[in-house]
């Protein structure tokens, strides 16, 4: 799986795209291979705040619940609405479709403390990779 070079990464395997001040969250393809089929995503409701490094959420799959952490503060937007009924759009398109929420940033110099495609791509192959699992 290639990541795409705009997006940022956190260690905890979540992904942010930001155009024009919004961010766009959602789980990396490392991230939901190692849940398993995903069967429910408890989201955050639009008008929430979100603190980077805290949850905005739940996912469960057929393995386990893990948190979903915030990569970065601000104001919930949008929600994927279509996960409610699908949750399933994670595992198939987990950069695209299967996007979880959408944020208004509170303080855009947040995302210098994530990690670029090419060291989230070392992150998750490099040695001790079995740490950064979920």
């Amino acid at each position: 799986m290639a990541y795409p070079w705009n997006y940022r990464y956190t260690k905890d395997h979540e992904w942010i795209e930001v155009e024009d001040g919004l961010g766009t969250i959602g789980l990396t393809d490392y991230a939901q291979g190692q849940l398993g089929d995903i069967v429910f995503v408890e989201l955050p409701k639009s008008g929430d705040w979100l603190e980077a490094g805290k949850p905005l959420g739940t996912v469960e799959s057929v393995k386990a619940a893990n948190e979903i952490y915030a990569p970065v503060s601000g104001e919930v937007v949008e929600i994927n609405s279509a996960l409610q009924d699908a949750p399933e759009k994670i595992n198939a398109d987990p950069h695209g479709d299967g996007w979880l929420v959408k944020v208004r940033l509170k303080n855009p110099a947040e995302m210098n403390d994530l990690m670029d495609a090419p060291a989230y791509e070392t992150y998750v192959t490099g040695p001790g990779r079995e740490e950064s699992a979920r």
